[in-house]
């Protein structure tokens, strides 16, 4: 499995939203330079996630995007899923009782593949990977108890 650059793209433009939209909308020209992606390929790009409800927006001067929930809610699959389809390693291979080989290997190498990506993406949400970039780049939020 390899991912495409709408997968890649989308994903960091996502991440970016969540991490400077601070619950307002962004103009995508915004997210557009400063993750240095064409802003004609995002609006595609974004389409395709408004589409699926991951994203809102508004027209207008003072319009953009946001995301439609909160980012501990959206994981990375939910994303991925919307712009790649399927992130399987291999397309799914029906059983062939005369071909055990191939179904050995489905079940141990294939099936545990995708079992391991699918165990990544399915709990990795966009409020964890803001996290670690804040944290990489020490803009930890910093708790003040009374």
């Amino acid at each position: 499995m390899k991912l495409s650059t709408k997968g890649r793209y989308g994903l960091r433009a996502m991440i970016d939203l969540a991490a400077n939209s601070k619950g307002d909308y962004l103009p995508l020209h915004t997210i557009a330079d400063r993750q240095g992606i064409s802003e004609r390929y995002l609006e595609q790009v974004f389409s395709a996630l408004k589409k699926a409800g991951l994203v809102k927006s508004i027209k207008g001067a003072q319009g953009g995007y946001a995301l439609s929930k909160d980012a501990a809610e959206i994981t990375v699959k939910d994303v991925l899923s919307t712009l790649e389809g399927d992130i399987s390693v291999i397309e799914n291979v029906e059983y062939d009782k005369n071909n055990l080989l191939r179904h050995c290997i489905k079940i141990n190498v294939w099936d545990k593949m995708n079992e391991a990506i699918d165990g990544v993406v399915s709990v990795m949400t966009l409020e964890d990977l803001v996290r670690r970039y804040r944290e990489i780049h020490g803009e930890v939020d910093i708790m003040y108890y009374i």
